[in-house]
């Protein structure tokens, strides 16, 4: 017997407000749960699932076997390649913490500067820029997350850090896949995508350091530390506008990350802030004491996290991936579900399930912790203990993770997106405006800039063309507005969370031990805490997506100068 087959609606009551409102509910509830409710993450997904099966089957009129197999498909991905990440870059870490190298890495940190203010700099967003230049879905905020944690920061504000500094490099993140991506949904140049978004985020990475610590400290201690912040910043803001425009979207963040830390370390040399801030529960003046290492001890200490970059660099080079996805990759169109699906526009959806195991990044990290096994001293039963502690710890993040891509599949097959897309698309004149909304609300919902812009890539374009608009400033405002989204979708928050949720209790080598002040606060582990994460950053969130809202709505109408001259390639 066939698979059944059925055809997306987008109006499924005949009028569009009322099937706009049914279509929000979902999404509503996430937010209600979240930021009101308090629910932990893993059950409020759960329960979303629930009442998006409901409304996918019964208003929608979805095949009940579509919707599961729907939900059942997110759930898959969840696990594999999302998981993937979030594991061994938390087992790596806490390989480290086992040892003792990241006792040397905080003690090295705190020479450098004992500032948290500083250490937020140079760890969640310029260290986390790079990272998401070269590895992204998540790697960034799960390393640097875990990293923030073991120094010492507020689990709380050490995830809540790394989301809303993850905001600046996401649009031009994995070696620029997102724009990649736009550019083939869309068939406008990559190149001309490119050098919008790198004329318009560019704004926000300037003044995302000093927003960052102010966040942290409030503004009085912020401005104490403001040349790093401008610092950290403007560097990062001129090298990833002239990369993008000039060299293209593979290398932005890789640069900007590298050249902000090289700019702040040159600062540091000349520059310190008067006094060095710490957290409530710590000693505000910690005394640094001369280092107990030398520099082959460092080098020792630094080990996973040099692996760790050169396995990510080398992953990430096209010959590489390439081979590796030829010799290492399964594919199969997923069961009944394959082409079952048709949008709107009568064209079959296709439904593959790539299992790029040799590829993925989550390899790469895994395989970057093999290594920092050996070099790092412990036996091969410590490393064993300390995988069996990562996936105990990960349980429940890993359930969530899950729960989540598997509601995100559902409200994009059953066409419940694409109702609210159209409902926006309808603005007219002030499309520009709510283009950028468009991309937070893919990405809040799928976790994935690259995912929202294949979502509504072509659906920007069209509608601009309609209204008269260039079809790059929507397009590019779907990359920029999904980087906001990034830091309050659920998937993020999971995998912060759990990075972010790391025991300290893992006893390190007793040649270094860390010292009481660098415990992180009573406040403890942040998973079956995500509503509290999400409230911390929702705000944030809303803030920066109005910026671009308005930057967005001035390069349609007002200053078309910014937008590149592009001509659309004819295949």
């Amino acid at each position: 017997m066939p698979p059944p087959t059925w055809t997306e609606i987008t109006d499924p009551l005949h009028n569009r407000l009322a099937s706009v409102l049914v279509a929000l509910l979902p999404v509503l509830f996430i937010f209600w749960a979240l930021v009101i409710r308090r629910i932990k993450g893993y059950l409020a997904s759960l329960l979303a699932i629930v009442i998006a099966l409901v409304i996918a089957i019964l208003i929608y009129r979805m095949p009940v076997s579509l919707a599961l197999l729907s939900t059942a498909n997110g759930a898959i991905y969840g696990l594999f390649p999302i998981c993937w990440i979030v594991f061994p870059a938390v087992f790596l870490f806490n390989l480290t913490v086992r040892s003792g190298q990241f006792a040397i890495i905080r003690q090295f940190l705190a020479s450098i500067s004992a500032d948290r203010r500083i250490q937020a700099l140079l760890i969640a967003f310029s260290f986390g820029s790079f990272l998401e230049g070269t590895a992204g879905f998540g790697a960034p905020v799960a390393i640097t997350a875990a990293m923030l944690t073991g120094l010492g920061f507020d689990p709380l504000y050490a995830a809540g850090i790394c989301l809303i500094a993850n905001t600046a490099p996401v649009a031009f993140g994995s070696i620029g896949i997102p724009i990649a991506v736009t550019s083939q949904v869309t068939g406008l140049p990559e190149q001309a995508i490119s050098e919008l978004v790198g004329r318009t985020l560019p704004f926000l990475s300037a003044i995302l350091p000093f927003y960052l610590v102010t966040l942290m400290t409030g503004y009085r201690k912020a401005k104490e530390i403001l040349p790093a912040a401008l610092v950290s910043g403007l560097s990062f803001a001129v090298i990833q506008a002239l990369t993008s425009n000039l060299l293209g979207p593979t290398l932005p963040d890789i640069l900007a990350g590298i050249g902000s830390i090289i700019c702040l370390l040159l600062l540091l040399k000349f520059w310190r802030p008067r006094s060095i801030w710490r957290f409530p529960h710590e000693p505000n003046e910690p005394g640094i004491t001369s280092p107990a290492y030398n520099g082959r001890k460092l080098l020792w200490a630094l080990s996973p996290f040099i692996a760790l970059t050169v396995f990510i660099v080398v992953w990430g080079l096209p010959p590489v991936k390439d081979w590796l996805n030829a010799n290492g990759s399964l594919s199969f169109e997923f069961p009944f579900l394959h082409n079952a699906i048709i949008d709107p526009n009568g064209h079959p959806i296709p439904h593959i399930y790539r299992l790029s195991y040799l590829s993925a990044a989550g390899t790469a990290i895994f395989l970057a912790a093999i290594i920092s096994l050996t070099l790092s001293g412990l036996r091969p039963i410590e490393g064993w203990l300390v995988f069996r502690q990562t996936l105990r710890q990960l349980r429940f993040p890993i359930l969530n993770i899950t729960a989540v891509l598997a509601f995100a599949y559902l409200v994009n097959d059953a066409g419940i997106m694409l109702t609210i897309a159209r409902a926006l698309a309808g603005s007219g004149v002030l499309f520009p405006f709510f283009a950028p909304l468009l991309g937070w609300l893919g990405v809040f919902i799928t976790g994935s800039d690259t995912s929202a812009n294949a979502l509504f890539g072509k659906l920007q374009a069209s509608t601009a063309t309609s209204i008269g608009v260039d079809p790059i400033v929507t397009v590019s405002a779907n990359v920029s507005g999904g980087v906001v989204g990034k830091m309050i979708s659920p998937t993020s928050i999971a995998i912060a969370a759990a990075a972010a949720s790391h025991q300290p209790s893992t006893q390190p080598s007793p040649t270094i031990q860390p010292s009481p002040s660098t415990q992180p606060s009573a406040a403890g582990g942040l998973v079956g805490r995500e509503s509290e994460l999400f409230r911390f950053t929702v705000r944030h969130s809303f803030i920066l997506l109005s910026i671009i809202c308005l930057l967005v709505l001035a390069q349609a109408y007002w200053i078309k100068w910014i937008i590149p001259v592009y001509s659309i390639p004819h295949h």
